[in-house]
């Protein structure tokens, strides 16, 4: 995991020392380190890191329909900060686990939403929360349709997911974001590159 090997590429950071916090579900390190500012000053400082592994997300559309697929599921950390039901709506996404990412993209999308998808387009790569989290998420796009539809989707039982598979316009999809009924991050990213670069985009 990165924290638990620090890299070495920037001169103005030192690690001093790093400890596991937690390791019972993912793993929660405190680092300690030295960092040179502009003024040439060293300063002693410590942060915490969630090292969840890296991920990946899709949207799927139909560009003839103007439709995209999304997912619904309970999400218990927006839950209790101020989401009225905990109901996420959300692109396919799931953890890279040791595969390359368009391998596990077309896994998680197979597994929630019940499409086997052909060629899938790579959008960009971003760090979601960086003040405290390492992942870095991988972002695709592909098509879906009636011949790529292979199951119901929904998840896998014996990881305790109950997803809920979502088809809208893309027009609603984007109004959903205005008023706050999608509220989840890298769908918003998702929406916003499918109307400005990608398969809704106008000329």
């Amino acid at each position: 995991m990165p924290a638990e090997n620090p890299p070495t590429s920037n001169p103005r950071v030192r690690v001093t020392d790093v400890k596991l916090l937690s390791d019972n579900w993912y793993r929660l390190h405190s680092t300690t380190f030295d960092y040179r500012g502009d003024d040439g000053m060293w300063t002693s400082q410590s942060r915490e890191t969630y090292d969840r592994g890296n991920g990946a997300t899709i949207l799927l559309y139909d560009a003839d329909r103007r439709t995209v697929l999304l997912t619904s599921q309970f999400r218990y950390p927006v839950y209790v900060n101020g989401h009225p039901d905990g109901m996420l709506l959300e692109t396919a996404a799931g953890l890279l686990d040791d595969d390359d990412p368009e391998t596990a993209i077309r896994r998680e999308a197979v597994e929630e939403t019940g499409h086997e998808v052909g060629e899938v387009t790579h959008v960009f790569d971003a760090f979601m929360s960086p003040g405290s989290v390492t992942e870095r998420l991988h972002f695709y796009a592909a098509p879906y349709s009636a011949a790529t539809y292979r199951t119901a989707g929904g998840g896998l039982a014996d990881e305790g997911e109950h997803i809920t598979v979502v088809e809208l316009g893309i027009d609603e999809a984007l109004a959903m974001v205005d008023d706050g009924r999608i509220a989840d991050a890298k769908t918003i990213m998702l929406l916003q590159w499918s109307v400005l670069r990608g398969p809704f985009a106008q000329g």
